[in-house]
């Protein structure tokens, strides 16, 4: 089995010769970067100076001290965004700017210097190699309207060996996408996990080839099993998984052939595990909230961002013989997990491992709210056109295999139309609304 594609390039960065790496040099290549991006900080941001005080990078033994530092938020980077970017305005290539939905107060934006974005290039570039050849086309179902968009910038890591990514960006009605992809018919696919099986689905409905898809890459948001098989199932091909955010420079880890975690971006990323209650760093093996620490970024550094999701870190070298570091898949957004009156927790992620099996679904949201006083899983489902009518009963016997759903009635309904999520999906509590 071949190496990752991410060993060459994670060589390159740290200066190493031989291959595979071997931990001891991808940790002291950490070490030491961390402790050159912690003086970075602090002589160039007004936040760090202030946020690192009393922190001395010579004090750092190992990578795992990084622990004994303050972590930073979302609503740091909200409230004190601008003092955290360590170059002039000129030097910015790039602001990316996100407000959440109902989020109320400033944005947040990250700034990424030519230098920043380089380097997602060159990620994205040794990471679809694994995937595709030169000559070959990629279908790139990603926002690319504008210059250095997740779309834009994997287009042109495409262009570097020879490779055509057509940009077809985020997709609501599958069947027009079904049918630009039967007609363009590429090699690979890289999309949203949800987005790409209502495209598989709705094309097998229509009758249309899309041509002999090698492979597909699914990013962006988390990746259900039951969905990935679904995949394999429909097209035939190899499933591969990317993790990453915009905070991550877009680009985090990405699976090799042998399908066991995502290898991260060890040369400029430092990922920890902590316990999301106590802050405290769990081992390798233990699920937890993921932060990430930048490592060679000039335009705005990130020191142990707490990003929200809820991962683990593999334990071990890959069955590819590579020691980089290895992510599980993601479970969703921590935030998302809720407390049902019955005791038990519930997140989307459950239900989309129960759901997604279902032949002819394409998307469905999810909402609880109380009816009657009593609580109540509501379900919107969006389905093919030659749904059966049985279908209710079916989502039933699915969901009965979720412990979370015990005793918890359950609302269902179809919408006629087949448009989908263009983005992530979340399960609503609307009981918060309803409680005194």
């Amino acid at each position: 089995m071949k190496l990752t594609t991410l060993e060459p390039l994670t060589a390159r960065t740290i200066g190493a010769r031989k291959l595979p790496l071997s931990r001891r040099a991808l940790d002291d290549w950490q070490l030491q970067r961390l402790g050159a991006q912690l003086g970075y900080c602090r002589e160039r941001s007004p936040f760090y100076r202030r946020h690192l005080q009393g922190v001395h990078p010579a004090d750092l033994g190992s990578v795992a001290d990084i622990a004994a530092l303050p972590l930073i938020s979302e609503t740091d980077l909200r409230t004190h965004g601008p003092e955290m970017v360590c170059v002039s305005q000129d030097a910015v290539a790039r602001i990316i700017t996100m407000q959440s939905s109902g989020t109320t107060g400033p944005p947040k934006r990250l700034y990424f210097t030519a230098e920043d974005l380089e380097q997602t290039l060159d990620f994205f570039h040794l990471g679809m190699r694994q995937m595709v050849d030169p000559g070959q086309s990629v279908a790139i179902l990603l926002p690319g309207a504008t210059p250095d968009s997740t779309g834009h910038l994997l287009a042109r890591a495409l262009e570097r060996f020879q490779v055509a990514g057509h940009i077809i960006g985020l997709v609501s009605q599958p069947q027009e996408a079904a049918q630009a992809l039967a007609r363009l018919r590429p090699d690979v696919l890289v999309g949203f996990p949800v987005q790409i099986l209502a495209i598989a689905r709705m094309a097998e409905f229509l009758r249309l080839s899309l041509g002999n898809i090698r492979s597909v890459l699914l990013c962006s948001d988390y990746i259900p099993r039951s969905l990935s098989a679904e995949l394999t199932a429909l097209l035939g091909c190899e499933i591969f998984t990317h993790y990453g955010t915009t905070e991550t420079g877009l680009g985090g880890g990405v699976d090799c052939a042998a399908h066991c975690g995502c290898h991260l971006r060890e040369a400029d990323l430092l990922f920890e595990i902590i316990d999301p209650q106590t802050t405290a760093p769990l081992a390798e093996g233990q699920w937890g909230e993921i932060v990430f620490t930048t490592l060679t970024r000039t335009g705005m550094p990130l020191i142990r961002y707490r990003t929200g999701d809820r991962g683990r870190l593999l334990p071990g070298p890959c069955p590819c013989g590579s020691s980089i570091r290895r992510l599980d898949r993601v479970l969703g957004r921590i935030n998302q997990v809720r407390t049902l009156r019955n005791g038990r927790q519930l997140d989307l992620h459950q239900l989309d491992e129960a759901l997604f099996p279902l032949p002819g679904l394409l998307d469905f949201s999810a909402r609880l709210k109380e009816r009657d006083g009593r609580e109540q899983l509501h379900l919107s489902l969006v389905l093919l056109p030659s749904r059966s009518e049985f279908w209710q009963h079916s989502v039933r016997d699915l969901l009965s295999t979720v412990p979370a759903l015990t005793g918890l009635d359950l609302s269902l309904e179809t919408f006629p139309e087949t448009t989908i999520h263009p983005a992530k999906r979340t399960l609503e509590d609307h009981c918060k609304d309803t409680q005194p």
